[in-house]
């Protein structure tokens, strides 16, 4: 170990997080409809899947990558929203 990860060590903090009591509740909700909003994005990108199957079929498979982009932005969305909220909770 050099010196330099050694004093790096000794100066940065090493804070332990801890959650208060009063955001257990809120916690809780979070982490439902964080895990209910990416299940049903995933059975979106299953929907749109078929979609686009049956549309490729018809000759008009280009339409449904808009859908499936909608759908992926919603899922970015819902994990990005509950990680910004945990953080100051």
């Amino acid at each position: 170990m050099n010196s330099f990860s050694a004093l790096a060590a000794s100066v940065i903090p090493n804070p332990t997080p801890v959650v208060p009591e009063q955001a257990g509740g809120l916690l809780t909700i979070l982490n439902w409809a964080s895990g209910i909003g990416l299940v049903l994005g995933v059975l979106g990108v299953i929907i749109v899947g078929i979609g686009m199957v049956i549309q490729l079929q018809r000759g008009e498979g280009a339409q449904a990558i808009g859908k499936l982009g909608w759908v992926l932005m919603g899922c970015i969305i819902i994990t990005g929203a509950s990680g910004i909220v945990r953080a100051f909770v």
